[in-house]
């Protein structure tokens, strides 16, 4: 499957097994205004070779996932242009949509919950305050 449509040389190449091609969460997305582009004030080109590349709008990621306590679903992966990364969209039990950063080894379907008692797992969010640190927990656990 492949990420974009194989207009160019550059684009034919790139394939991605685990991505659910998706649209975007509208009430998650704003668009980013890309000021300058190598000119000042003026207008003047002062950093040359800048400028161009395609539009891209910009994801609202929940770093903090205050969701105490609420298990969530993953429901999509998709691939983020504005941090070269990929995100995945939660659905939580009451309602609410966010995006995080995806967890590798996550698949569509897996249940995430943030709080102070979870299980360690890859998806889990624990609170700092209420962590022992164990050097083996650790590894496993996403946002510490």
């Amino acid at each position: 499957k492949h990420l974009y449509k194989t207009l160019i040389s550059s684009t034919r190449k790139g394939t991605v097994d685990r991505q659910v091609k998706s649209n975007p969460r509208n009430n998650l997305i704003h668009g980013r205004h890309r000021c300058g582009k190598g000119r000042n004030s003026r207008g003047i080109i002062t950093a040359r070779h800048r400028g161009g590349g395609h539009k891209r709008l910009y994801r609202k990621i929940d770093f903090r996932r205050n969701q105490k306590d609420i298990s969530g679903r993953i429901v999509t992966i998709e691939y983020d242009p504005n941090r070269n990364a990929y995100i995945c969209l939660i659905h939580y039990g009451d309602g609410e949509k966010r995006y995080i950063l995806y967890p590798r080894g996550a698949i569509i379907g897996d249940t995430i919950v943030s709080g102070t008692k979870v299980c360690i797992n890859v998806q889990n969010k624990i609170k700092e305050n209420r962590m022992t640190f164990n050097l083996a927990a650790s590894k496993q656990i996403n946002g510490v």
